[in-house]
């Protein structure tokens, strides 16, 4: 795998009450990433740039909602599981 396409399929970390609550659960963080990325793509991708070990990944295609001018377009999101003890850190904290 190229590093240029690595680092371009993770495309935002995901923040609701649900994620949260899976990272705290099972130590899972959730991204949106590229719907045409793979799982070992993710997975390289996640170790590359947040130097972790992945343990799993999970996907699913999130479907776009129906709104009133159109539609939006479906989106990938990626529940990616790290070893236990590590962690990621997406701000330094003061």
């Amino acid at each position: 795998m190229k590093k240029e396409r690595l680092l371009q399929i993770i495309l935002a970390p995901l923040t609701s009450e649900k994620t949260v609550k899976v990272a705290e659960g099972s130590n899972q963080i959730t991204f949106k990433v590229l719907k045409n990325a793979t799982k070992p793509e993710i997975a390289a991708a996640v170790a590359l740039l947040f130097e972790v070990d992945v343990e799993a990944v999970r996907t699913l295609i999130v479907p776009g909602k129906k709104k009133r001018t159109g539609r939006r377009s479906d989106w990938k999101k990626a529940y990616v599981r790290i070893k236990a003890g590590q962690d990621i850190k997406f701000a330094e904290e003061v």
